[in-house]
């Protein structure tokens, strides 16, 4: 594969993907806009959260990233307030002389609504931004028309000075809706940690599990069908976990009598996730539509076999009958005939979950994404293009 140096001799492009720590001489202050803050419970936080935690494990003296709420973690009619303090805390840093560059954390609605105020507000200061897309449902929000919204989230992306995306359908969708951004546009996927805790699955009953938001996009509906038509094959259990639409769910279950077979114990914090991953044996996530969703690599850092639909940029990382099984969306059939497979072929799972977990180990490593993001924003504090000789 054709590697090209990013501006710094040890960063380093591979098909689009930035890799590798970048050599510096000046400390880079960046001020990080994400919904809650880094102890928020959304998928966006968490993956600041990390990579907050990331940093401050590598040390070092080049970056100086401070992570602050842009929406809040209270009713979202309290989130202006949060967007203004940080748009006034990026004004204070800017005349301190403290802030290179601003990271915005985007998804859709009212995230967008919010960070094209930031956005600008760094515009008007100087400052560059990266924008980081994260929403698994921009497809469809950010629809290609003349409209004034559609005008006003194009410029948002061909402003900054780095798009971040999650995969390659993300990059040339961005590409296509706003052809300045194209060559600015850099993926690093979504990574974590190796898992702490040793995998032990579920022993003589193989253990299910999803983690996620509960309710139709995510595929709940065809999951509990698909649990329903193996409720004859024995040595299996499944769980649930996530906030959204518990209640609801676990009622559903009690009628297709699977009250006995699956649990639901609601949103649970990292420790949990943690040990429901080491304790189970098969991922699965039957969504209508991702970006690139975190519990698959959760799962497929600790070696669970990966049952998911080609949605988002998960093709990116779940190679169909390698790395993991790819089902179509809302296909209850195939859901079913996958999860049996595994169920019943230890060979199979253990084949998958090793794979996974070498993909992993690979490409999708917590160092590895802290690694890039340094790149970026050393690059966009410099005004360097993705892939530039210093």
């Amino acid at each position: 594969m054709q590697a090209l140096l990013c501006g710094y001799p040890a960063c380093v492009i591979r098909n689009g993907v930035m890799l590798q720590r970048p050599v510096h001489n000046r400390k880079v202050h960046v001020l990080v806009a994400t919904p809650a803050g880094v102890s928020g419970q959304g998928g966006i936080d968490r993956i600041m959260g990390a990579l907050n935690h990331e940093l401050e494990r590598q040390g070092g003296t080049d970056i100086d990233a401070r992570f602050l709420p842009s929406r809040g973690s209270g009713p979202v009619a309290l989130s202006a307030f949060h967007m203004t303090g940080f748009c006034l805390r990026m004004l204070a840093a800017r005349m301190a002389g403290h802030v290179d560059v601003v990271h915005i954390n985007v998804s859709s609605f009212g995230s967008t609504y919010r960070k094209m105020v930031i956005a600008k507000c760094a515009q008007l200061l100087g400052i560059p931004y990266v924008l980081h897309l994260h929403g698994a449902q921009y497809q469809t929000f950010w629809q290609e028309n003349r409209s004034f919204m559609s005008h006003r989230i194009r410029q948002m992306f061909e402003h900054a000075s780095r798009v971040v995306v999650l995969g390659r359908i993300w990059r040339d969708f961005v590409a296509a809706r706003a052809p300045g951004a194209a060559g600015n546009i850099v993926i690093v996927p979504n990574a974590t940690e190796v898992p702490s805790l040793a995998h032990v699955g579920g022993g003589d009953t193989v253990h299910i599990l999803f983690l996620g938001r509960i309710g139709d996009r995510k595929g709940i509906p065809q999951l509990l069908d698909a649990l329903h038509r193996m409720e004859p094959i024995k040595d299996w259990r499944a769980t649930i976990a996530g906030d959204g639409e518990v209640e609801a769910t676990r009622l559903r279950s009690a009628e297709l009598g699977l009250a006995e077979r699956i649990s639901f114990p609601g949103w649970v914090g990292p420790t949990k996730v943690a040990s429901l991953i080491a304790s189970a044996d098969i991922l699965v996530l039957p969504s209508f539509a991702e970006n690139l969703p975190v519990s698959i690599i959760e799962g497929m850092a600790a070696g669970l076999a990966v049952v998911t639909t080609p949605v988002g940029a998960v093709e990116d990382i779940i190679t169909n009958e390698q790395s993991g099984l790819l089902v179509p969306p809302g296909d209850v059939a195939a859901l079913t005939e996958a999860l049996t497979r595994l169920i019943e072929d230890t060979a199979l799972r253990a084949r998958l979950g090793a794979a996974a977990m070498a993909v992993h180990r690979e490409r999708l490593e917590l160092s590895s994404f802290a690694a890039s993001i340094r790149c970026v924003w050393h690059e966009a504090a410099r005004g360097m293009r993705p892939g530039a000789k210093s």
